[in-house]
């Protein structure tokens, strides 16, 4: 196992960590000045990123981890909106913004999410938009967890594919239709389990191998993806298997995992017998924990702490995705850099100067 790490990311990992607290995002949402309309409105145009987004090519969809964050009057909003109406009614303001193309819906994560939720999304964006949304954590998370965050009791439900068909995949494809784009299992910090990679791989093809293939008369632009977050167990044969059901590799910038120029190399044997679409989430900055990035990054509405060896590592990838004719799917955490909105622009600024 530990050759076959050092084969792709070039250096020996640590081995598997118990499984950490799961924290949620999100503060408390400040006063709405302007709920009174029950509507949101978008920031006032900027001919400099109109400008920018003219140069990027339509295939290209950069996005921001959620919508709903209040710090982001003059960015993304005109306007001070609290979080819940920017999370009901923000999408719309969101995406007339020429660089933001995409949205990650992570709240599905923290349960199944109602068909009627997945309409009115895609009610309220244009047709070229696209969503990558988040599997819930019943079939995510190998482990029951306590209000600590800390597993506790094995998931029965863990990795399968009857309840990821029933609370996942049929209630978001059918309601997001040609603006569903990737469909994210987001693994949890296995614990133990990582240990045994041959029994996990083992378990993991058969939940891969029972998926449905997806309709492109429905959702021609949607792929399935998974997002590893056990170092451990990023090795050929991991990708391998993804390669072979057609699910791509998702890249993630956070801690725990190696840094995304390393990770290129799992995705060049991802695509070693055919180009794919890329699909990679910019969450933390490196070495900083969650809660940390939450409290010194609010109301993340500036760059706090930029990180242009992660953006110049993403922007060759994406470049050359681009370039072999695929799609590319990057959304970005506040906890990156401090604002996501404003690193949509930085990393766009390096996509295009490579371009």
């Amino acid at each position: 196992m530990t050759g076959l790490t050092e084969d792709l990311f070039g250096e020996l990992l640590p081995p598997a960590s118990p499984p950490q607290a799961c924290v949620a995002g999100g503060g408390a949402p400040s006063p709405d000045k302007a709920s009174r309309g029950k509507s949101v409105l978008p920031a006032r145009p900027d001919p400099a990123i109109d400008a920018l987004a003219r140069r990027l090519p339509p295939n290209l969809y950069l996005g921001t981890s959620s919508w709903s964050y209040n710090g982001w009057n003059g960015l993304v909003y005109d306007g001070e909106y609290s979080d819940n109406l920017l999370s009901r009614k923000g999408l719309a303001a969101y995406s007339r913004h020429p660089l933001l193309r995409a949205a990650g819906i992570d709240r599905g994560f923290y349960g199944p999410i109602p068909l009627a939720d997945y309409l009115s999304y895609a009610a309220q964006v244009p047709e070229q938009f696209r969503f990558l949304v988040k599997a819930p954590a019943s079939v995510c998370d190998a482990w029951l967890r306590g209000s600590d965050g800390v597993g506790r009791l094995a998931n029965a439900a863990f990795l399968d594919a009857e309840i990821a068909i029933r609370d996942f995949i049929t209630p978001a494809t059918s309601g997001l239709g040609a603006k569903c784009g990737p469909l994210l299992f987001q693994l949890s910090p296995l614990g133990s389990l990582a240990n045994d990679a041959a029994a996990f791989l083992d378990r993991l093809d058969g939940f891969l191998s029972a998926l449905p293939p997806l309709d492109p008369s429905i959702t021609p632009h949607a792929c399935y993806a998974v997002e590893m977050r056990d170092p451990v167990l990023l090795t050929p044969r991991y990708i391998k298997l993804l390669r072979r059901y057609g699910v791509r590799f998702c890249l993630s910038a956070r801690d725990r995992l190696p840094p995304v120029h390393r990770q290129a190399s799992a995705q060049a044997l991802m695509d070693a017998e055919a180009p794919g679409p890329l699909v990679l989430r910019w969450m933390l900055h490196a070495g900083r924990p969650y809660e940390v990035a939450e409290s010194i990054y609010a109301p993340f509405n500036r760059l706090v702490d930029e990180d242009p060896e992660t953006r110049d590592a993403i922007a060759d990838l994406v470049v050359r995705t681009l370039n072999a004719g695929q799609s590319a799917t990057v959304i970005i955490s506040n906890k990156a850099e401090g604002s996501a909105p404003l690193t949509c622009i930085r990393l766009a600024e390096a996509i295009a100067a490579r371009l």
